[in-house]
């Protein structure tokens, strides 16, 4: 059978935060499985070399010159020449399959749209709940909010987006452009990577039969990452991730401000230089910057434990597979799908409630005295990166990539096809 050719969609092509690392690491793997693969994403001066960056649209700044919001509208609605661009780029690499992850905004659904017009098969990824919500989180004013599902008025009114009229406007005019009937009219399959997120998007009214569940995979650096013994670790526990304010750092750092443990933060963000400064004077809390990926399983691997602060509803967290797979113990906020993923490995895992600095600091305490022993944090990576191993991901995508699962009317059906 020959291999489909796939376009992969992202709005950035570096590694920026979960969706663009997910998107990398996927491009990797088709391409080692035989298939040819093209991206499109913004020409970002941090984008890594590509091939095909002679077909992208160039990056709009939303918070720039008013005559660069202004572009940034256009290419948000859809009234700039991305279309030209997607047009172009589906004539000269003729795709088979179009796989959308994050888009809107910088690049927008006119992709979705273009994909559909040329007759390839449309599969989208969702890394959030944009298409659901116009502040992306289902947070306003840093509180869990799902006014906004159905109802994308509900963000002017609570003015979600930076708590700016102008912003909340120009969301829910977003919203309005692209809703649930036009996505799902372009939109043949929406791979939801947890429970939780495709529970959200039944709620908003999307079709059951376009909505399966695939949880992410496990980049390679972790296939054959020794499992540390507990005592010989490096005494430290670590977060990696986004330095924003729905990930929950500050409430991470107000509880190791507390603790004798060593903390290790990788990452960048918004908040990294304001964090830095509050927290400069405490000996405990090392700030690593970025990490690339073999940087990032190092440290992972050597780790007492890792937490996973979010204060909004994650979907599939990529920091908590990563750290499952290295066998190190997890201590968590139970937002969104994180629950989920550390269901079946109890054992080594730590749910504590969001926003909870004291509750953070005892899961924390717990998993570092009393955390599994050796031979458990063994089991632990097995399991995980059997049921997250790449190869599994791509056996249930590739049946997704298939024409045939759009015959599949019943969302159970569909899921026992690719289980």
């Amino acid at each position: 059978m020959e291999k489909q050719r796939v376009l992969i969609v992202n709005k950035f092509y570096y590694r920026r935060g979960g969706d663009c690392i997910h998107a990398l690491a996927l491009e990797r793997l088709l391409a080692a499985r035989g298939h040819e693969v093209a991206v499109l994403a913004c020409a970002h001066p941090q984008s890594l070399p590509s091939a095909w960056n002679g077909y992208w649209p160039a990056p709009v700044d939303f918070r720039g010159s008013f005559a660069g919001r202004f572009r940034a509208a256009r290419r948000m609605l859809g009234h700039d020449g991305t279309a030209r661009s997607v047009r172009r780029l589906l004539r000269d690499f003729r795709p088979d399959v179009v796989h959308l992850h994050n888009i809107h905004s910088h690049l927008s659904p006119v992709v979705a749209r273009e994909a559909r017009a040329y007759g390839c098969r449309v599969v989208w990824t969702l890394h959030d709940y944009k298409p659901v919500c116009p502040a992306y989180t289902l947070l306003c004013r840093g509180r869990v909010c799902t006014e906004c599902i159905g109802r994308p008025s509900a963000v002017v009114r609570n003015r979600c987006v930076q708590d700016s009229l102008a912003a909340s406007l120009a969301a829910r005019a977003e919203a309005v452009r692209w809703n649930t009937e036009c996505l799902q009219r372009w939109t043949d399959v929406f791979v939801c990577p947890s429970e939780f997120l495709r529970s959200v998007m039944l709620r908003a009214g999307f079709d059951a039969s376009r909505l399966v569940v695939i949880p992410n995979f496990c980049p390679s650096e972790f296939t054959g990452l020794p499992v540390l013994p507990p005592s010989d670790a490096e005494p430290y526990y670590c977060y990696v991730g986004r330095i924003s304010p729905e990930k929950g750092v500050a409430t991470l750092l107000r509880a190791a401000a507390r603790l004798p443990y060593k903390l290790k933060i990788a990452g960048d963000g918004p908040m990294l230089q304001q964090l830095m400064s509050r927290y400069s004077a405490f000996g405990n809390i090392d700030w690593l910057g970025q990490l690339d990926g073999p940087g990032v399983a190092a440290l992972l691997g050597g780790a007492r434990l890792s937490v996973v602060p979010s204060e909004w509803h994650e979907n599939c967290p990529l920091g908590v597979i990563e750290s499952l797979c290295a066998g190190t113990p997890v201590a968590a906020s139970g937002m969104g799908g994180i629950p989920e993923l550390l269901a079946a490995e109890s054992s080594a895992s730590q749910l504590f409630p969001a926003a909870d600095a004291r509750a953070l600091a005892a899961a924390v305490t717990s998993l570092w005295e009393n955390g599994p022993s050796h031979e458990a944090r063994h089991d632990v990576a097995r399991r995980s990166r059997l049921r997250h191993s790449p190869g599994a991901y791509y056996d249930r995508l590739i049946r997704v990539y298939s024409p045939e699962s759009s015959l599949l009317t019943d969302y159970n059906q569909l899921n026992r096809k690719i289980s």
